[in-house]
């Protein structure tokens, strides 16, 4: 919330005109769910760094300095948001495919250090209820990626 009044004033003393509305960008909202899972239990390991990366080069067709760049911003971002909220909205126009393609996706950033945090399994499980995505589709998704990887 703070960190919300913080970025209107800082709008305001700037001189934007807070009457536009920003549009969805919806490859950085993706990226901010990545990281938003991967910080989830406050420690980010290598392995989770590098499935972002490959993730989002994969699914959004995005080169090394393209990536770099895109988690960049969404790492700042993520910092500065008050809750998922902030990026699942932008991503309401996804297929119903595509949204679990970004659960399946979560999944595989959270599991890429060999387990599943609680407070992951929450961000996830949260990220699917705001993308309306059936829990059925969110446990399918959470079996693929943790049988494949026994």
């Amino acid at each position: 919330m703070l960190n919300s009044i913080k970025s209107l004033f800082k709008q305001l003393l700037e001189g934007q005109d807070l009457g536009q509305s920003a549009q969805p960008d919806v490859n950085l909202a993706i990226a901010c769910l990545l990281c938003e899972v991967a910080g989830a239990d406050h420690q980010i390991a290598q392995v989770e760094i590098d499935a972002k990366r490959q993730l989002l080069a994969r699914f959004l067709d995005l080169d090394e300095s393209e990536v770099t760049t895109l988690l960049s911003r969404a790492e700042s971002r993520s910092k500065d948001s008050t809750s998922l909220y902030d990026f699942t909205s932008q991503l309401r126009e996804l297929s119903q495919e595509s949204r679990i393609t970004l659960i399946k996706a979560m999944w595989q950033v959270a599991h890429a250090d060999g387990e599943i945090d609680p407070l992951e399994d929450s961000v996830i499980r949260k990220t699917a209820e705001l993308l309306y995505v059936d829990h059925s589709e969110f446990i399918r998704a959470k079996l693929s990626v943790t049988d494949s990887k026994k």
